[in-house]
């Protein structure tokens, strides 16, 4: 140990021995942070005395034994890791924050204009034409129904004295684009930033690799790359003009000042290296395909309401086999419920037993077996408000592909013009009609994996179905958050409805919740 090491270690003399010390970290590699906060379940020493002796190759080597070797995976929950994920499609940017331990934020379509954002192209061959006509129509359709959504907006909604032009002008155009992002396509480029721990990085990684659209594979072989390079050092430039600024009066020091300053960073080399397309979801995915279109081959889709909170009445067998096939079908979980339930034991057993036959001894169990939570609310909404309701964590969700089969949502806010009143009713109903049309055809054109290729061209108003699994404390959080009159009249009515059948079924506990009607009349300034 170098004297300079010795001086750092010494015990600090402002701090008296028999008080608690509390202090911020900065400047330690991720990985290196972690192996030394993994050191105070074998180590005496303090966080300054550990950091002081600990080298960013010992931190290796001792992530390499006790996380992959022993399987001490919390070590990873340590190493927390920001990054920017640019330029990947809404349909990519849905699949990546699709993690329960997940922080991060997004451009938001409320608040932007997604005009000139482009967008992505998956390889369709000679149907790439069709596609790009397709996707062109629907931004065209976004930049028409925003303009005139904004021109009707202004026309019913004066300017109050107290309001600055640019507040209100700016204000307005978000209640516009709330209508107009239901044109928006699944292909629409965005960006956004993450700040993950390891572990739920190598998940991620795992997770994107076994996707079946290129992209999002992709986008997971990126973000392992982005893992093991060099940091980008937001200091670099400063840095380097501060190393020359010594060397001009001591070359000596400026080395040493280089070799520290400017080192490369590498933000989880070691914990995310072995982080791979995961078999055992990639093939039970098939299986679980297979079995469903197998128990529901002779049934239509049937309709169901918006928000459907599920009964407790189904034995635990019913609901994880039911919980297993939903992400794999388009069926309202009600529907497949009762089909499974119609199984015999032995049947149900053999749906459940595909969930865990091909498990590895280090794969965790698929997310359909998180059961026992107090509340099951199958959504059909739109995806542009599946995404805002996608945020909340504190759940379980489950999500099926995106189709076509439970069609598309008319844009309407209460106490705010129609589109039929602004005259766009016609143009925004033949905009998405000609999108669902070019995305049947795509689906069915042949080339290697159409079915998910096609989905990019499919507008936000798209309706989709989720299951949300919460217990009673998260479903009061969403409610009472998504029924807030600054929130988006698509999550507002579906909150407002989960709350609704919470109440009707557990009357004593309605009181408890403190929601925003969303049938009263809003102040649509008020944001």
């Amino acid at each position: 140990m170098s004297d300079t090491e010795k001086t750092l270690i010494q015990p600090q003399a402002d701090t008296p021995a028999n008080e608690t010390d509390v202090y911020a970290i900065h400047g330690a590699d991720p990985e290196v942070l972690a192996y030394a906060m993994a050191k105070y379940s074998r180590s005496s020493l303090s966080m300054k005395e550990s950091l002081a002796e600990i080298s960013s190759q010992r931190a290796e080597q001792f992530l390499n034994t006790f996380y992959f070797q022993y399987g001490h995976r919390s070590i990873a929950d340590l190493a927390h890791i920001p990054f920017a994920i640019e330029r990947l499609s809404l349909l990519a940017a849905i699949a990546l924050v699709d993690e329960q331990r997940w922080d991060g934020q997004e451009r938001s379509t409320r608040y932007q204009n997604f005009k000139t954002s482009g967008w992505f192209t998956p390889a369709l061959g000679d149907e790439t034409p069709r596609f790009t006509a397709a996707v062109q129509s629907l931004f065209s359709g976004y930049d028409r129904v925003g303009a005139g959504m904004l021109t009707a907006l202004q026309a019913s909604i004066p300017q109050p004295e107290s309001m600055k032009p640019d507040a209100y002008l700016r204000t307005l155009k978000a209640r516009a684009f709330d209508v107009a992002r239901y044109l928006l396509p699944l292909a629409t480029n965005t960006s956004l930033g993450q700040i993950v721990n390891a572990r739920t990085l190598e998940t991620q990684v795992s997770r994107l690799l076994t996707s079946e659209f290129a992209e999002i594979r992709s986008l997971g072989q990126k973000l392992r790359t982005a893992a093991a390079e060099p940091a980008w050092n937001v200091h670099h430039g400063d840095g380097e003009v501060l190393c020359q600024e010594i060397g001009s009066v001591a070359e000596g020091c400026a080395e040493r000042a280089h070799a520290m300053l400017m080192r490369p960073v590498k933000a989880a080399p070691t914990l995310v290296k072995y982080a791979a397309a995961n078999a055992y979801q990639a093939e039970t995915r098939a299986q679980l395909t297979q079995a469903a279109a197998e128990l529901m081959a002779r049934q239509a889709i049937e309709p169901v309401s918006v928000v459907d909170l599920l009964d407790d009445a189904e034995p635990l067998e019913v609901e994880l086999a039911t919980s297993l096939l939903y992400p794999h079908c388009h069926f309202s979980y009600r529907q497949l419920r009762n089909s499974v339930a119609a199984l015999s034991e032995i049947r149900q057993a053999e749906i459940i037993g595909l969930g865990t036959s091909l498990r590895g001894r280090h794969d965790e169990l698929l997310r359909s077996f998180s059961a026992g939570q107090g509340f099951r609310f199958d959504i059909l909404m739109d995806i542009g408000g599946f995404r805002d309701m996608h945020r909340h964590r504190r759940c379980v969700q489950l999500l099926q592909e995106y189709t076509d089969a439970h069609g598309y949502e008319l844009p309407e806010c209460p106490g705010q013009p129609s589109l039929a009143a602004a005259g766009l009713e016609d143009d925004y109903i033949a905009t998405m009609d000609a999108a669902f049309a070019a995305y049947r055809q795509l689906r069915d054109c042949g080339v290697s994996e159409a079915a998910q290729s096609a989905q990019y061209v499919l507008p936000l108003g798209t309706r989709c179905r989720s299951m949300f699994k919460m217990d009673f404390a998260e479903a009061v959080y969403i409610s009472e958050l998504r029924t807030g009159v600054g929130g988006h009249f698509s999550y507002r009515r579906v909150a407002h409805l989960m709350y609704q059948a919470v109440a009707k079924r557990h009357p004593a506990l309605a009181g408890h919740f403190r929601v925003e009607d969303v049938n009263e009349p809003i102040d649509l300034l008020r944001r």
